[in-house]
């Protein structure tokens, strides 16, 4: 028994037996699969997606450790240790955005129009964005990583903390992509997302915990930095690295217990965003 697309006017398995979904399922792997690797393919052919992807985390590094390294001093700790967390999560913060950058792209060149020529499912597309855009997070953190090594930083809690630092920035960056991947869906123009993200994520970034101790901020910007999610990402990814130093955690409940509020925020995101994101798609699409 088979069940008509509506959208594409293709015919799937039906679902109404363990071997329909079993089928179904099956197909929607083996397309999420086959959408991701036409992402990956894309970056190879374009190459300099990747080259601008990295250089600038690699130029924010140099910048702060070497320049402005020596002039902030962090309690019983160095400040290359410190920085390096901050850079770790501006860098999956603003690489989550190519998600929602990608997203209008296609819909502006009529990609999604060719997609709903094939027989897929519509969330197959949002995924293979979003894992793609996953891949090149790691990637990224991977050359910053080389890079923090050659400039002096150390990790210090042991190899199973330190994957686990990795594996927390990883996924809120998977969940933040799902955010931009609406986004870009809702306003479908790549030049809005990219003002856009920069207006609203550069000021996160900053106000934060990142680069400097949230203690010597001005009263207002130290209460924002203290329960901004970029804070608690931040102080996670140290914790979990050993980089704290001597540095004071500041007494809110994302700063207390990062770890636990990051993990807790990314699942939430996901819950939220992606039926939301999947359901405007076929909106979209089927227009």
């Amino acid at each position: 028994m088979t069940a008509v697309n509506t959208t594409s006017g293709t015919t799937r398995p039906a679902t109404g037996s363990a071997g329909g979904a079993t089928a179904t399922l099956g197909t929607w792997a083996s397309d999420v699969v086959t959408v991701t690797w036409r992402n990956l393919i894309k970056f190879r052919r374009n190459p300099e997606i990747l080259l601008f992807a990295v250089l600038q985390p690699i130029m924010f590094v140099v910048l702060f450790s070497q320049v402005y390294g020596g002039s902030i001093q962090i309690e019983d700790g160095n400040y290359t240790d410190y920085l390096m967390a901050g850079i770790f999560g501006q860098t999956v913060l603003f690489g989550s955005t190519f998600s929602g950058y990608q997203m209008a792209q296609d819909l502006k060149e009529g990609m999604i129009d060719r997609f709903r020529t094939l027989p897929m499912h519509d969330s197959a597309v949002l995924f293979g964005r979003t894992n793609a855009d996953l891949a090149l997070n790691a990637v990224s953190m991977v050359i910053m990583m080389i890079t923090g090594f050659v400039i002096g930083w150390r990790f210090t809690e042991g190899w199973l903390s330190f994957l686990g630092g990795v594996a927390i920035l990883l996924l809120f960056s998977y969940a933040f992509s799902w955010v931009m991947a609406l986004l870009g869906i809702v306003v479908r123009t790549p030049e809005v997302i990219n003002n856009a993200s920069f207006m609203i994520l550069f000021p996160l970034t900053f106000i934060s915990n990142a680069f400097v101790q949230t203690q010597y901020l001005p009263r207002v910007l130290e209460v924002f930095a203290n329960w901004n999610p970029i804070s608690a990402l931040v102080q996670a990814a140290r914790e979990l690295f050993g980089n704290t130093g001597g540095a004071p955690t500041p007494d809110t409940f994302p700063m207390q217990n990062p770890v636990l509020t990051i993990i807790a925020g990314s699942l939430l995101m996901l819950a939220v965003f992606i039926p939301l994101a999947v359901s405007r798609f076929r909106k979209a699409s089927s227009r």
